[in-house]
């Protein structure tokens, strides 16, 4: 058979148009073009008028392509100009924008004017958001080529953006540059950041977005390396008249020596090495400055992590009377005092009512460790009057109340005795 015969039929004088779609997709990518339109955008709105000018960006979403040139179009609002490789300006002869950050003037007020065109731009076209955020991690990169005056009205953008929720702080990773970092670039810049975010929001509030942005524990790297120190970070927040960020530092880092302490505390018992464990404790109590009604939680937080309990409650009844009676020499040795035996019965008290596993032998190991000389007489019988927390109260009361009956009594036989 001939390929003439194969070949598919042709519509002849009928023109198929491409999908929309398509044709975006093959169009040619021309920031500049798009640029040269947007200004002239923002040239229609009446001159100072930010309100007028949010009216003339949300009706230019119906002709121009935000969402291709995301980026060109928040440079643009930001820096006033399109960057070109290296972080310079592109000087093509294109005058800057009348509107953007670094236009507005170097003061919180007006700086909080522009943001507001963000935000009203941004609720109408949700999906700039992202493209936002890109370009915000693309300009701080090169906050080493703005001028100082521009840097500072840049920073404080950031602090209205992230504390207002429109960015995330994780734009701020990209400071963690080593170049930037050396310079005290990077400091200089998140000083700002973090002391205009202070005015809206609560340093509760701003810990807790570090937190999701994974910098929560990173506060230090902003520093140059010859400052990386809390001393050196206490100086310099409290010169910058922020002391509460000073005050969340200090915890963050007790946070993190603690949890260190029951990691090392769990190491060392999974190892069987107690006087090593007894030793490396007391030189944290000095290194750290905590007492003992601080301490002796993570050492028991740490024996319950080293051992492997297993299902079986009969095998874990009598493993935990095992444990205990192993560790009362660990243990004896920081509850020198009643405030530290307290504090011990309520860890105890606590961790048996998280974990109802435990829950039912909360009377033996008091008693246990009675015998063992790790908690007083005096201690217990305050924990049931006065120390005892709210957590399963009454639980534990009753099933604490044999033993302390018990020792009520003998505390009054004694007394007897000694009037005799």
């Amino acid at each position: 058979m001939s390929s003439a015969s194969n070949a598919k039929p042709v519509l002849q004088g009928v023109n198929i148009k491409p999908r929309k779609g398509a044709q975006k997709a093959t169009a040619k990518f021309e920031p500049t073009v798009f640029r040269d339109a947007f200004i002239g955008v923002i040239s229609s709105a009446a001159p100072g008028n930010l309100d007028d000018l949010s009216v003339k960006l949300d009706a230019a979403g119906n002709t121009l392509e935000y969402r291709r040139y995301a980026e060109t179009l928040f440079e643009i609002l930001i820096a006033g100009r399109l960057l070109a490789p290296g972080g310079t300006f592109l000087e093509d002869g294109t005058p800057a924008s009348p509107f953007s950050i670094f236009q507005a003037q170097d003061d919180l007020a007006s700086i909080r004017k522009h943001v507001d065109v963000f935000h009203k731009l941004m609720r109408r076209y949700k999906y700039l958001l992202r493209g936002f955020e890109d370009t915000l991690s693309n300009l701080l990169q090169y906050i080493n080529k703005f001028s100082p005056e521009d840097t500072n009205k840049l920073a404080t953008a950031i602090g209205l953006f992230c504390s207002s929720g429109l960015a995330n702080l994780t734009v701020l990773s990209v400071l963690f540059k080593e170049h930037l970092v050396k310079e005290g670039l990077s400091l200089l810049f998140v000083t700002t950041v973090f002391k205009t975010y202070l005015i809206d929001q609560s340093v509760d509030q701003f810990g807790l977005n570090l937190y999701k942005a994974g910098m929560s524990d990173r506060l230090l790297d902003f520093f140059p390396p010859n400052k990386r120190d809390e001393e050196s970070f206490a100086r310099h927040f409290e010169a910058e008249d922020m002391k509460q960020l000073v005050t969340f530092q200090n915890k963050k880092q007790l946070i993190m020596r603690k949890d260190n302490i029951i990691e090392n505390v769990k190491s060392l018992l999974e190892e069987s090495k107690v006087a090593e464990c007894i030793t490396y404790l007391k030189g944290q109590s000095k290194e750290s400055g905590l007492s003992e009604p601080e301490l002796i939680p993570l050492i028991w937080t740490g024996i319950m992590a080293s051992v492997d309990w297993g299902t079986r409650v009969d095998q874990i009844d009598n493993q935990i009377l095992k444990q205990v009676n192993f560790h009362s020499k660990l243990l004896g040795s920081f509850c020198t005092s009643p405030k530290t035996e307290i504090a011990l019965m309520q860890t105890i008290q606590i961790n048996f009512h998280e974990d109802a596993r435990f829950i039912k032998q909360y009377r033996a190991v008091t008693q246990l460790l009675y015998k063992n000389d790790v908690l007083s007489e005096s201690a217990i019988l305050y924990w049931a009057e006065k120390g005892i927390k709210p957590q399963g109260k009454m639980v534990f009361m009753k099933q604490m109340e044999p033993f302390i009956n018990w020792l009520k009594n003998a505390s009054d036989e004694e007394d007897s005795e000694d009037e005799e």
